[in-house]
């Protein structure tokens, strides 16, 4: 495992700008474009956003762990909760796509997810049966000279 910064902070929405004021020091020292950062900013908000929303019961203290890892070419954010877990099942992005669909057919649970998966690379979820849930977000770095 490459090295990481981690980052814990209670189950509540006013802490959300220190994850992303923490992801934007992180990704700019790896070398990623103003435009990647943004997309991980809005999928580490969403996918802290669900910790918040879902883990915890009404009044339960709680917190997420968040772990940012760069490497050669990508950076990995990690973001645990321990609270309550949901029945998950990976899909594809193709598979879960709202084209050819009215909004009357779309859901409101679930489309975190779907934006997760839009703005990164790879989303990996883990429930572990009532014991909490990881979200596993990746991006790549796209180097300079691969854009032209």
């Amino acid at each position: 495992m490459s090295p990481y910064i981690g980052l814990t902070i209670p189950a509540q929405a006013e802490y959300l700008d220190i994850v992303r004021l923490t992801l934007y020091g992180v990704a700019t020292k790896a070398g990623f474009s103003f435009e990647d950062i943004e997309d991980m900013k809005v999928a580490v908000a969403e996918a802290c956003n669900n910790a918040i929303l879902h883990a915890y019961r009404d009044g339960e203290l709680g917190t997420v762990e968040i772990q940012f890892e760069h490497g050669d070419g990508y950076m990995k954010i990690a973001v645990k909760d321990e609270g309550n877990s949901f029945h998950y099942v990976q899909t594809e992005p193709e598979e879960v796509t709202l084209h050819h669909k009215s909004i009357s057919e779309a859901t409101v649970g679930g489309l975190g997810l779907f934006l997760m998966q839009a703005l990164m690379d790879d989303v990996q979820v883990h429930a572990r049966g009532g014991q909490g849930t990881e979200v596993i977000l990746t991006k790549q770095l796209t180097r300079k000279e691969e854009m032209v």
